[in-house]
């Protein structure tokens, strides 16, 4: 990697975390309670603000299972505008922030920024941030502790890619992942774990339900042997690779999928489908 993207920002370079608190924070889940199932719609580099509000429209329209979390992650830019429309049992989400809480990193969003701009969650290490802009497990990690420290909720994504499948791998990359990501969390109850095979993103092949369910299995067998067993049984994992109305039925009858991030169908009234699956 050239220089610029080895640096990402020297440990002094940050400041100290001030909390923002935001009004749509909601209380921590019970660690011991039943996990409850969770939908997250990511719109990516997708649209305008016109288009934004008119899925926000779509949404507050739609009957949508109130046993369900939903979850938006509209382009930054377009936060507030999301927000202010939306109704109030869908929550927001930024798609990434840095790991700093203000400085000189032209272009980047901080937690604090996200909090004042309404959103709740933040994605954070989804495979097109770490493998388009080359961002590491250790940046991932430094992202999910300070995105935690000054108050967001955190979906942390892990993910192989197809050569790394092919290549029977699966499970050393996503014990990399996970160790990064769990070296930097002090409490689960504020993180959704979100398993997407690279290979599975846009492309229109999708996880079969078994494969889905094995990887899901290894996350969480991983948290009981890393963490605890009670956080491996209250933490979500969520699938995200080309999920439909078409194939969601079938993912999310398997014992360790506790939902969907998705992507290209958030964008459609396809995602109502998804969410009351």
């Amino acid at each position: 990697l050239p220089p610029t993207q080895k640096r990402h920002c020297a440990a002094s370079a940050c400041s100290p975390v001030t909390r923002f608190p935001s009004p749509f924070l909601s209380p921590s889940t019970n660690m011991a309670a039943a996990r409850r199932f969770w939908v997250g719609g990511n719109w990516k580099m997708n649209g305008n603000k016109a288009s934004s509000l008119a899925l926000v429209d779509l949404l507050n329209a739609a009957s949508l299972d109130s046993s369900v979390e939903t979850v938006v992650a509209p382009p930054a830019v377009y936060v507030s505008a999301v927000r202010d429309r939306l109704r109030k049992d869908i929550a927001v989400s930024v798609q990434d922030v840095y790991k700093c809480e203000s400085g000189a990193f032209t272009g980047e969003i901080s937690p604090a920024m996200a909090l004042d701009a309404g959103a709740e969650w933040t994605l954070i290490g989804h495979s097109e941030r770490r493998h388009v802009f080359c961002e590491s497990n250790k940046l991932t990690g430094e992202k999910v502790k300070h995105a935690l420290e000054a108050g967001l909720k955190v979906i942390a994504c892990v993910g192989e890619k197809l050569e790394e499948r092919e290549a029977e791998k699966t499970n050393d990359v996503i014990h990399e992942q996970m160790k990064h990501i769990a070296e930097n969390v002090a409490d689960w109850s504020r993180v959704v774990v979100a398993y997407e095979p690279v290979w599975a993103i846009g492309t229109g092949k999708t996880a079969s339900p078994q494969q889905a369910q094995d990887v899901h299995k290894f996350i969480r067998e991983w948290l009981a042997s890393n963490v605890n067993a009670a956080v491996a049984e209250a933490t979500r994992i969520v699938y995200g690779g080309s999920v439909r109305d078409n194939n969601c039925k079938a993912l999310a009858q398997e014992a360790d999928v506790d939902g969907f991030l998705v992507g290209g169908a958030s964008l459609k009234a396809e995602f109502v489908t998804i969410v009351n699956h």
